[in-house]
């Protein structure tokens, strides 16, 4: 098994859970818990420029804590190797739950909640399915990316063409 470190602390890789934007996200446990481990990537993205990703990510995170967002608790940071740990919330992801035919007209209620919020502080997420996880019937956002609010990019415009089984995300399923 893989062991990958976080401040000189080891973890054992259990799952890739997925790749965005700005990292590689692994299911890891410290043989008492588990956690998600987020390497940061230098890899480009022809749609989205980034600053620096690690700071990117903590301000972000310290923008939507803040605001009282649900979202996994920061642990801790690997500054010199560009990880993040962070608390691993169970549960199927809004885009399993799609594609189940599973979705809940309440996660629409808390995502809506969440929007009134971020709007009113001129801000938008990335409102992508995958980065949504539901624990107990609770909607957790679990990346920290956070933009200036663009009404292009927010949940009514752009978001909410995949939280359905709509063209868009049959599209995602096909390519993915």
């Amino acid at each position: 098994m893989e062991i990958i470190r976080v401040n000189e602390k080891e973890y054992q890789v259990i799952s890739l859970l997925g790749r965005g934007k700005g990292g590689y996200s692994y299911r890891v446990t410290d043989g008492t818990q588990e956690y998600v481990l987020k390497q940061i990537h230098h890899e480009p993205c022809d749609y989205y420029q980034f600053g620096n990703k690690l700071e990117s990510e903590l301000r972000d995170y310290q923008t939507l804590s803040a605001l009282g967002l649900p979202l996994p608790l920061l642990l801790d940071v690997d500054t010199q190797n560009e990880r993040l740990l962070k608390e691993f919330i169970d549960g199927p992801t809004l885009c399993e739950l799609v594609e189940q035919d599973e979705m809940q007209e309440d996660y629409f209620c808390q995502m809506e909640a969440m929007c009134r919020i971020l709007y009113e502080n001129g801000l938008n997420i990335d409102y992508f399915p995958t980065n949504f996880v539901v624990q107990q019937g609770k909607l957790y956002y679990i990346d920290y990316e956070c933009n200036p609010y663009d009404m292009q990019w927010d949940f009514a415009h752009w978001g909410s063409k995949y939280w359905s089984k709509t063209p868009a995300f049959l599209t995602y399923l096909e390519n993915r």
